[in-house]
C-alpha cells in the first residue's frame, strides 16, 4: 500500500497546473510541491478522538515534514453546514472530510480528482458530480444495520430474527407488551437518519435503484407512492409506540449511549457503530445481535453509501500539498485498518482486508455486507448519498427535520410528502 501512494505522489508532481491553487513554494519541498501550512477539518465522536486525528495525521506528516496540518473541528454533527459558514467567512478549510461535496462542487470550490488518482479505489465514480468525483470514495457503510439487544429480545420470548416487516412490527409490540422499548432512537441526521434510510431502501430503492436520479429529471416525487409509503412506516413505528417521540431530542452521541445502556431493544444505525461496542473500555451488559431492515417479501435489502473521504478546497494556496496529504492520509494502510477498528468502516481500497485484531461486532457486520454483495442486494443508502446520486443541496436538511415532523406527528404524511417538493422546487 505504501508503494501505491508513492507512486501516486509521484504522479502529482506533473498536476500542479490543476485546479485554481497558487504553490509559489511548490519547488522547495523535496515531494514535488507537496509544501506549506493546510488546514484539515475534521469531527469527533466517542470513538474518533482527538488523539487519533492526530495520529491519523501524523502517520502523513512524517513522511512529509514539508506538510504542516492545522486541524479544525466541526462544532456540531453537521459538517456540511459548517464548511458552508467556513466558505461565506473566507475560511474554507484545504482539506474535509465526510462533508458533501453537493454545493461546493458545482460552484468550482472543490479539487475534481484524476482518473489516475483514483487507480485504488473500488468505486471511482461514486458520488460523481456532472461526471467529476471530488470526494474520494474511500470507505462503504451500510445504514442501516438494526443492532439488538439479545437480553431484551429473550425476556420478551423473542426467538426468531424478523426476516419480513410484519415480523418487526409483531417483534416490536412483543417487545412492547413485555414493558421494554423496542427502538431507540433520536433526532440528528446520524441518530434518526439511519432507520428512515432502511425504510427507503425497501421502499423506494429496492423497486427503482435510480429513484434520486429520476427526482432530478422529475420523473417522480416525494408525492408518489413508494416515497409516501415510507413516510408512513416511519410515523407508524412512532404512533403505535415504538418509537417515543421524546427521544428526538437527543443527539447521535446520546442516542449510543442510551442503546449501550439497556434503553430499548433495537438500534438501528450506521455500521460504524459497531466500533464503539469493539473499543468501548468496558462492554455492555449485553450480547448485541445484528440483522437488515426486513423488507415486505423477505428479501434481502442493503442500503449501502461508498464515500465519505476526503475534499481539497480547489483554491488552496498550497494545493499540491493539500493533495498529496489528502491521498496519502486516505491510502495509509494503518489509517485505512484503523478506520476499520476505530471507525467501523468498509475500506473500499483495491487490496484490502480487515486486519485480524478487528473486534467481533465489526466482523460480524463485514460478514453480513459480504452476503449482500454476494446475493446483489446493495442498494443507495436514501439520504446519505453524494453527488449526482444525492438529494439537492439543502433538501438533505429538510429530509432530517421531516422524518422529527413524522415522529413527533407535527405533519401527516401528505403534509411531509409536499414539503419536500416545494423544497426540492426551491433548491432546483
Amino acid at each position: 500500500m505504501k508503494r501505491t501512494v508513492a507512486l501516486v505522489s509521484v504522479l502529482l508532481l506533473g498536476l500542479g497546473a490543476c485546479g485554481g491553487g497558487d504553490d509559489d513554494d511548490g519547488a522547495a519541498g523535496g515531494d514535488g510541491g507537496a509544501t506549506g501550512e493546510i488546514t484539515f477539518l475534521t469531527f469527533e465522536t466517542p470513538n474518533l478522538t482527538p488523539e487519533y486525528w492526530e495520529e491519523a495525521i501524523g502517520r502523513v506528516t512524517d513522511e512529509h515534514p514539508d506538510i504542516e496540518v492545522e486541524r479544525l473541528v466541526s462544532p456540531t454533527d453537521d459538517r456540511t453546514e459548517y464548511a458552508r459558514q467556513l466558505l461565506t467567512s473566507g475560511q474554507f478549510p484545504d482539506v474535509l472530510i465526510a462533508v458533501s461535496p453537493a454545493g461546493f462542487a458545482e460552484a468550482g470550490n472543490l479539487y475534481a480528482w484524476t482518473d489516475e488518482e483514483l487507480a485504488d479505489f473500488l468505486f471511482p465514480t461514486n458520488g460523481a458530480v456532472n461526471g467529476e468525483v471530488y470526494q474520494l470514495p474511500a470507505n462503504t457503510q451500510t445504514i442501516p444495520v438494526v443492532y439488538y439487544n439479545k437480553t431484551m429480545f429473550e425476556q420478551a420470548g423473542i426467538s426468531e430474527l424478523p426476516t419480513t416487516y410484519d415480523d418487526l412490527l409483531a417483534v416490536a409490540e412483543q417487545l412492547k407488551a413485555a414493558g421494554i422499548k423496542p427502538f431507540v432512537a433520536g433526532g440528528q441526521h446520524d441518530s434518526i437518519g439511519p432507520l428512515w434510510a432502511g425504510i427507503l431502501g425497501t421502499e423506494v430503492y429496492a423497486e427503482n435503484p435510480d429513484w434520486m436520479h429520476d427526482r432530478r429529471a422529475g420523473d417522480v416525487s416525494f408525492c408518489d407512492d413508494e416515497f409516501k409509503a415510507g413516510a408512513a412506516k416511519l410515523a407508524e413505528l412512532a404512533s403505535n409506540g415504538y418509537i417515543d417521540p421524546a427521544d428526538v431530542s437527543r443527539d447521535h452521541a446520546a442516542v449510543q449511549e442510551a442503546f449501550l445502556a439497556g434503553d430499548g431493544a433495537m438500534y438501528p444505525m450506521g455500521n460504524w457503530f459497531a466500533a464503539g461496542v469493539d473499543t468501548a473500555e468496558e462492554p455492555p451488559p449485553f450480547e448485541i445481535g445484528q440483522f437488515f431492515w426486513p423488507s415486505d417479501d423477505g428479501s434481502m435489502v442493503v442500503p449501502a453509501f461508498t464515500g465519505g473521504g476526503l475534499l481539497v478546497n480547489a483554491d488552496a494556496e498550497h494545493l499540491d500539498a493539500a493533495r498529496t496529504f489528502a491521498l496519502e492520509f486516505q491510502l495509509d494502510a494503518d489509517n485505512l485498518d484503523n478506520s476499520a477498528r476505530f471507525d467501523g468502516l468498509f475500506p473500499a481500497i483495491e487490496g484490502w482486508e480487515p486486519p485480524s485484531d478487528v473486534g467481533p461486532t465489526y466482523q460480524e457486520g463485514f460478514d453480513l455486507y459480504q452476503e449482500g454483495l454476494e446475493a446483489d442486494a446493495i442498494v443507495p443508502a436514501f439520504g446519505f448519498e453524494a453527488g449526482d446520486d444525492a438529494m439537492l443541496p439543502g433538501v438533505g436538511e429538510s429530509w432530517d427535520a421531516s422524518a422529527v415532523d413524522l415522529i413527533t406527528g407535527n405533519k401527516t404524511v401528505d403534509e411531509v410528502c409536499q414539503f419536500l417538493d416545494s423544497e426540492w422546487e426551491a433548491a432546483s
